[in-house]
């Protein structure tokens, strides 16, 4: 099939990267000059691991293709997938100026009847609107040439090509048989399940998957927070809850809360939706409240043990929101930076991809460190935000470089019994604080 993609993010770019893989004839369109440039060339502008590799597969095969023209991308496309960003308006609500920006410009190109599929995560009914939004530009004489699905994306940054190519399920949301046939043919070479359904449910399936998650991550960190003041070990507690089949083992890892693009939007978007239809979602309320306080755990933890951090060195290994990825969207490390900084501290960043994306937040704000052992020479104290293998398998011998090593772990990402070994003050999340008086 002929394949029109609107937007290069990370939706846009591994959605057609891996049609294209499978066989497709995919042109992906974006306004960014410098970045249809750098994508013309085989560079992806976003981390993501394998991603270039598979750009350069389907490139060498002459079926992907990046183009400032939308007008030549959209004219003859037999489909078209709008995966561009929906973000978050100050209420909450979700913004759909670049979506309806899209679709303006569809109606303006196409030359025949076509499939718009809608990607991007949009409140429910958004489907239905975009129709009839297109449909009335279309005018009389081509009134009826596009039909609209909605198809959400689940896909995780750092594992976004597996999620495609290896999805549980692909959601498929249409109110004509015509489009369900289209689309079953369009993913048949990924031998994944379709689950067929309509626009309005389909919508609702993406948020109400995301939160989902969001809502038992968000109880797990309240968990640990309890744990914390009765002297339960949470690691223990989801070890035994994660054994029960109908629990689950994932997303019950403690920490300092969610981030990213999807989690905290998807949230708060649904809630302002359910608002306006005049009723409240308390668990997706509450889930929103939990998240918000958590991610400030270390710095509440670190003024138990240091009077002030005005003209001290701290330490932070971990930017991104999350290991294998360089996004920083909603990420608990730039409140927490910005915290420090408002304090007077001194402060020294590590992390193995997010740093340049940090220096566009903070410029010559912070000290960006080449390694652990860089940032953590006579530091104060070391905040960790992200669990990076590089740092959970570290040698814990290196904090011995701190002037005084007190560490706040926001990951769990060493076990209590090794840092005993080691001789360090240690808070992580859930567990024991190991260091003695140091924790008063």
């Amino acid at each position: 099939m002929r394949i029109a993609v609107a937007g290069t993010g990370y939706v846009g770019l591994v959605t057609g990267t891996c049609l294209a893989v499978v066989g497709h004839s995919v042109v992906c369109v974006d306004k960014d000059a410098a970045k249809v440039a750098r994508l013309q060339r085989g560079e992806s502008p976003i981390y993501e691991p394998g991603l270039e590799d598979a750009m350069a597969v389907a490139q060498r095969a002459n079926r992907l293709a990046f183009t400032l023209d939308y007008e030549e991308a959209y004219g003859d496309a037999d489909v078209i997938i709008i995966g561009v960003a929906t973000p978050e308006n100050t209420d909450g609500s979700a913004n759909l100026q670049a979506l309806y920006g899209v679709c303006k410009e569809i109606v303006a190109s196409i030359t025949k009847p076509t499939l718009v599929v809608v990607k991007s995560t949009v409140p429910v009914g958004t489907n239905d609107k975009l129709a009839a939004y297109m449909d009335t530009l279309l005018g009389r004489q081509r009134r009826g040439w596009i039909d609209v699905a909605s198809n959400p994306e689940f896909l995780s940054q750092g594992t976004a090509l597996r999620d495609t190519r290896q999805a549980e399920r692909i959601v498929i949301g249409t109110e004509t048989e015509a489009a369900a046939a289209i689309l079953s043919e369009l993913y048949a070479p990924f031998g994944q399940p379709i689950l067929m359904m309509n626009r309005r449910s389909a919508e609702m399936v993406k948020y109400a998957s995301n939160d989902f998650l969001a809502l038992k991550i968000s109880f797990v960190n309240d968990i640990a927070n309890l744990c914390e003041v009765v002297g339960a070990d949470i690691e223990e507690v989801t070890r035994g809850m994660g054994a029960d089949s109908r629990i689950g083992s994932q997303f019950l890892s403690p920490g300092i809360g969610y981030g990213g693009s999807c989690f905290p939007k998807d949230t708060k978007a649904l809630h302002w939706l359910a608002e306006e239809e005049g009723y409240t979602l308390k668990t997706v309320r509450a889930a929103i409240d939990v998240n918000e306080k958590q991610r400030f755990k270390l710095i509440q933890a670190a003024r138990k043990d240091m009077a002030q951090f005005a003209g001290k060195k701290i330490a932070i290994l971990g930017a991104t929101f999350k290991p294998g990825t360089d996004d920083l969207r909603e990420a608990p490390s730039i409140p927490n930076i910005n915290l420090l900084l408002n304090e007077g501290a001194d402060v020294h960043v590590y992390d193995p991809v997010g740093l340049p994306n940090l220096a566009k937040v903070f410029g010559t704000d912070i000290t960006y460190g080449d390694s652990m052992a860089d940032v953590l020479e006579s530091a104060d104290a070391c905040f960790i935000f992200t669990e990076w293998a590089e740092f959970k398998e570290m040698d814990l011998s290196l904090f011995e470089k701190m002037r005084d090593a007190r560490v706040y772990d926001g990951r769990n990402c060493f076990a209590l019994e090794d840092v005993d070994k080691a001789g360090f003050a240690y808070y992580s999340i859930g567990r024991q604080k190991i260091g003695g008086s140091v924790f008063a």
